[in-house]
């Protein structure tokens, strides 16, 4: 639906002062930067109050990292004090242990996509910064593109569901570090302010094309460069170009042994292991964690049985947190 300018005017210099608020009051000495909607409009804020600040972009060498292009761009436009750290598989794979202590999760999406901020913390707390901004939470208060075909009350559903159990790795792996996360769009100021908007002003259509964020995008389309505040949403996988680890951690197994490991392990653990990649994650779960269905083995409280790891969690929006399944 196209929006009749008097239908969001208003709204924008509400949008621009709530914004403003929060990162002011959430400011960090270094910045996860991904040159994303979210991202972008923090940096733009944060050098107002503090030129300086250390922004990093991480890269995974085997990939093919969608950011670059618009990290470039926003370096140039705003004049970053920016860094590209790039890692490889060898390193991915050292830190692969370390992930899974922190979130207790073997689910590859989650760990997959925590390997890159982990890494990025930890360069970050080398240089010997403690607290770090991260884009975090915008797309849970707008929407993401999978949810653009659900009905204005599908959508509020859909919404009030993720709210309840959102999470992001980002906290828990800088808490495991010593690092303070500063997350502008978690704080209730803005989250209450978001989360009261029309839907309307959430997802709408630009050019031909639907997006989500759409008042904050339009908020700043004059203050950013067009490419960048309307760019379409990347997943963390595919803008740091870890989705290719799925792809690189098959060569850790053949074909033989991740079968015979698949069998044991669904004998002893009673745990079902989708891929290699799974595999991989699984095999540090089980050595630093443990069992699924003894680590997370409480039956009360409204949690059910995940039926691939038979672990026991609390979610509605029909999601395990411990082995990634869906639906539950």
């Amino acid at each position: 639906m196209s929006l009749d300018q008097k239908e969001y005017i208003h709204l924008i210099p509400e949008a621009k002062s709530v914004v403003s608020k929060v990162i002011e009051d959430n400011l960090g000495d270094g910045m996860l930067f991904s040159a994303g909607t979210d991202t972008s409009i923090i940096a733009y804020e944060a050098i107002k109050h503090n030129p300086d600040i250390s922004t990093l972009t991480i890269a995974f060498k085997q990939g093919d990292p969608k950011d670059t292009f618009y990290v470039k761009k926003m370096v140039e436009f705003l004049k970053l004090n920016h860094e590209t750290f790039s890692f490889d598989i060898k390193e991915a794979l050292e830190n692969v242990p370390k992930v899974v202590k922190a979130l207790k999760t073997f689910d590859p999406m989650d760990v997959r996509n925590s390997i890159s901020i982990y890494i990025g913390v930890v360069h970050l707390k080398e240089q010997g910064l403690s607290k770090i901004l991260t884009g975090d939470g915008l797309d849970e208060l707008f929407g993401y593109p999978w949810q653009f075909h659900l009905s204005e009350e599908e959508f509020c559903k859909k919404q009030l569901d993720m709210w309840t159990e959102m999470r992001f790795s980002s906290i828990t792996l800088s808490n495991s570090l010593g690092i303070e996360v500063k997350q502008p769009y978690l704080d209730p100021l803005f989250m209450d302010w978001a989360k009261k908007l029309p839907i309307k002003v959430k997802i709408n259509m630009h050019n031909g094309e639907k997006y989500s964020k759409w008042l904050l995008r339009k908020t700043y389309e004059d203050a950013l460069p067009q490419e960048v505040v309307w760019r379409p949403k990347a997943p963390l996988e595919a803008g740091t170009g870890t989705a290719a680890l799925n792809s690189v951690f098959q060569k850790q197994y053949t074909d033989t042994e991740f079968g015979e490991k698949q069998k044991t392990i669904l004998e002893a653990d009673n745990v079902q292991i989708r891929d290699k990649e799974q595999l991989l994650y699984y095999e540090s779960f089980r050595k630093i964690v443990g069992k699924p269905s003894e680590v997370f083995s409480d039956s009360n409280n409204g949690t059910k049985m995940c039926p691939q790891c038979k672990g026991y969690v609390k979610t509605k929006i029909q999601f395990c947190r411990i082995c990634g399944a869906y639906p539950i």
